[in-house]
């Protein structure tokens, strides 16, 4: 299910582009999967990770030198700049020094370059009904929960919005997670029955689980 999803991610950058010339960041890469995938497509990719382990299996996929194994997007400076695209999948809620690393991300990108933002959404319908065990929460590895307003007011003086795009996949595994931790029950219909419902209500009340943020330099 994670590699489908990653498959949307890849597919979805590749369409804003469609071309080869392309240089990737991905902050907090993880496994590095995503960038792998990107590579194949022709695209010079790049990615920092805090786990030695997850960077280590990155590097095996991309290459050693284009692999940090840290969070300071300073370092990165040494190896790269002026991406075309620059991508955190669900990481900016996991960033200690936000307002530092929104300089760091406008420094690293290009001109006419696009920074595309995952975050979960605390104000869709399944993060209302599961309340204090909704699993997007994470205490305390998330630091920070985003409405759209509070993320673009966030990122205001360095990126204006594009785009947003719903994230329908992940009502449907945030919903089975929270599940869990309410009634233990490792599989719920009922989780998919509001994970469902969460995406319907989300087409009217534009709240979804999760959404894509598609920013440019501001001008």
């Amino acid at each position: 299910i994670i590699l489908f999803f990653r498959h949307i991610r890849s597919s979805f950058c590749y369409r804003l582009f469609n071309k080869k010339d392309i240089k990737l960041l991905d902050v907090g890469c993880g496994s590095g999967q995503f960038i792998y995938l990107m590579k194949k497509k022709g695209w010079s990719v790049y990615g920092t990770e805090a786990s030695l382990v997850s960077a280590s299996a990155a590097k095996k996929k991309v290459g050693e030198k284009s692999v940090l194994v840290n969070q300071n997007l300073e370092e990165i400076k040494s190896i790269s700049s002026n991406f075309d695209i620059i991508t955190l999948w669900h990481v900016l809620e996991h960033i200690e020094t936000l307002e530092a690393t929104i300089e760091q991300l406008h420094d690293l990108l290009s001109t006419n370059g696009v920074l595309i933002i995952a975050v979960p959404n605390f104000k869709s319908y399944d993060a209302q009904y599961y309340k204090q065990f909704w699993a997007a929460f994470d205490v305390p590895r998330h630091l920070w929960h985003f409405s759209k307003f509070g993320l673009c007011t966030l990122l205001s003086t360095k990126f204006s919005l594009v785009k947003t795009r719903p994230m329908w996949f992940d009502a449907f595994y945030v919903s089975l997670l929270s599940e869990k931790y309410k009634s233990g029950h490792s599989f719920s219909l009922k989780a998919i029955a509001i994970a469902f419902w969460s995406n319907v209500r989300a087409v009217f009340t534009k709240q979804p689980s999760s959404r894509i943020y598609c920013f440019k330099k501001a001008k």
